[in-house]
């Protein structure tokens, strides 16, 4: 009896010991992402009419592989910037408006889990995104994208604009994750407010912060994500928002576990302690889907409660992998009508033209946007900067592929007036960015950073080379030895007038540049930002490329040529150097 006894205590001792040893359950995620992708669907440039790396294409084998091996645990993102780039996004939005758009076929072809808006996707106007947001499936995100009357209101669903959400909310084995979108607010900055009518742009950190606690008090995630279309830091600055401010969310809003971000079109893989002690992965893959971002997570429950969170980003690049063949196959009537649509002769040049010129002083290649500027406008003077680093667009036939590479964004045209002075202010802020001040021969002559030479929107030069405007219809040097804002001088007008910094004049840029991007007419000529509108004389209705292209096809043959009406001096100093310049940028 006494035997029986024992061995029954030993018994329920042993099941008090089982029951009381916590259960463990550990789940293994994986999530992707994509960013500024610009196009980039298919593995042919229908600029260029050649192959391609990289790719949505290419990398959708790359995922299908991972969801193989991670099947539902697998979350896949996009950061925006689809809507503008290769010329299928042009001919999708603007050619063939009818048919769903091309980027919400793919999309939905490839079964993202959500998305957020870039910059690049508000710029083709109401009428081509309002009808994207209706057809992309996956949710559509920007938390600080809201309607005009609930700017900086309180944290609610329905004060984000039409068709978005200002978060996604997503379960993985279990595991509950939300997902934050939004987008650089300095729109305001590049884009009419025609473009944008009835919405309005929250500062990121701000905005984060009341999105975090409402997540946090109705949804208790186990992972919290920020999609932010936002550099990692730096661009606009104002008294209001901070252009690229990832880096400022990550380190002041306590609650993400990881920032997949985009837009400065550069490679992060980094660790941010935020200010309550915790570290933030705050990830980027650059453009053109050359990689793909992705996190590596373990999560570890005892007892239903989340213990550990481990977590590993990795940069992978997708720029070999095997190209889908049965999403080539879905897509071909697609690309076929593309190839056709850019395959389209527009006129004959006489002449090559090279962007590469553009930046060592007069070029043929700039100075055609210049001349086709100031014939369809009627304006006296022209500003420009080159869109692209090295493009040609060979002589012979010019095909509507090659007006992609003559003006790249779908910028509109517009016309303002400005005083003699201002003119010379805003050519004086733009060689500023453009130049080095020289104090001995041996000095480079432009202002160069090794360390960007990787960086897709500067290409080895310390600021942005689509903010270097030179300018048509008047004659003037401009002195490298000479400090800054006091490089130019405005010799005459080209056509022998005397140049008046009193009078008034009419100046042609595109709207970018007349709504204030690049600060030139903010900063350097010191126009108000708020009244801009004001000095507006003529716009156009269509994009700038269309009109361009108009413009040329109306002319039928071109001889392109530099217009000599400025130069870089003393050239005895600057000749070399400039030779010197080039090698480093281009190469021998």
């Amino acid at each position: 009896m006494k035997k029986l006894l024992l061995t029954t205590i030993a018994l329920v001792s042993l099941v008090m010991t089982t029951t009381a040893q916590p259960a463990t359950k550990t789940v293994r995620l994986k999530v992707i992402e994509t960013s500024d992708v610009h196009g980039h669907f298919f593995p042919w440039d229908f600029m260029e009419a050649r192959p391609i790396k990289g790719t949505l294409a290419r990398a959708n084998t790359y995922i299908n592989k991972q969801r193989q091996q991670y099947g539902d645990n697998l979350l896949l993102i996009d950061n925006g910037d689809i809507l503008q780039g290769q010329p299928c996004v042009y001919w999708t939005n603007y050619v063939m408006p009818v048919d769903e758009n091309l980027a919400a076929s793919v999309i939905n072809y490839m079964k993202y889990d959500a998305e957020t808006v870039g910059n690049h996707d508000i710029e083709p106007g109401h009428k081509v995104y309002d009808k994207w947001i209706r057809e992309v499936r996956c949710p559509l995100l920007g938390a600080n994208i809201v309607k005009e009357e609930h700017k900086n209101g309180e944290a609610h669903p329905s004060h984000i604009y039409k068709g978005l959400k200002p978060y996604s909310v997503h379960y993985k084995d279990g595991v509950k994750i939300c997902v934050i979108g939004m987008l650089t607010p300095a729109i305001p900055n590049w884009l009419n407010k025609s473009i944008w009518k009835g919405i309005e742009f929250e500062e990121m950190v701000s905005c984060a912060k009341k999105w975090v606690k409402y997540i946090q008090d109705t949804e208790h995630p186990d992972l919290l994500f920020g999609l932010f279309h936002s550099g990692f830091n730096g661009g606009i600055k104002t008294d209001e928002y901070e252009e690229d401010a990832t880096e400022a969310v990550a380190k002041e809003v306590p609650g993400f576990d990881i920032i997949f971000f985009g837009h400065d079109h550069q490679v992060h893989n980094d660790w941010i302690t935020n200010k309550a002690g915790k570290k933030v992965l705050c990830i980027d893959p650059s453009c053109y889907v050359k990689n793909v971002a992705e996190a590596e997570i373990e999560l570890t429950y005892k007892n239903g409660h989340l213990t550990k969170k481990d977590i590993k980003g990795t940069i992978v690049s997708v720029e070999d992998e095997e190209i889908d063949q049965r999403m080539m196959a879905h897509f071909q009537k697609k690309i076929d009508a593309v190839k056709e649509y850019v395959s389209r002769k527009i006129g004959v040049f006489e002449q090559p033209i090279y962007t590469r010129e553009s930046f060592f002083g007069n070029s043929a290649f700039t100075d055609l946007i210049h001349n086709l500027q100031l014939q369809i406008s009627k304006a006296d003077i022209s500003f420009n900067a080159p869109l692209s680093f090295n493009s040609t667009i060979k002589a012979g036939d010019v095909t509507q592929g090659d007006m992609f590479k003559l003006y790249r964004f779908e910028n509109l045209m517009f016309m303002l007036r400005m005083t003699g002075e201002e003119i010379r202010k805003h050519l004086e802020f733009s060689y500023d960015m453009w130049c080095n001040t020289m104090t001995s021969p041996d000095d480079h002559a432009l202002l160069l950073n090794d360390d960007a030479k990787e960086d897709q929107q500067r290409t080895g030069f310390v600021n942005y080379t689509f903010n270097f405007d030179s300018a048509a219809g008047i004659d003037y040097e401009v002195d490298l030895t000479k400090p800054d804002g006091q490089k130019v001088r405005i010799l005459k007008m080209s056509n022998g007038e005397p140049f008046d910094e009193k009078k008034w004049y009419k100046v042609v840029m595109n709207s970018y540049r007349a709504n204030g991007g690049g600060e030139l007419l903010t900063r350097g000529a010191g126009i108000p930002k708020d009244s801009l509108d004001s000095r507006v004389i003529w716009q156009t209705e269509l994009d700038q490329r269309h009109y361009l292209t108009e413009e040329i096809r109306r002319q039928g043959t071109i001889n392109p040529q530099p217009n000599q009406n400025w130069r870089f001096v003393p050239e005895e100093w600057v000749k070399p150097a400039l030779e010197r310049d080039r090698k480093i940028l281009f190469g021998k």
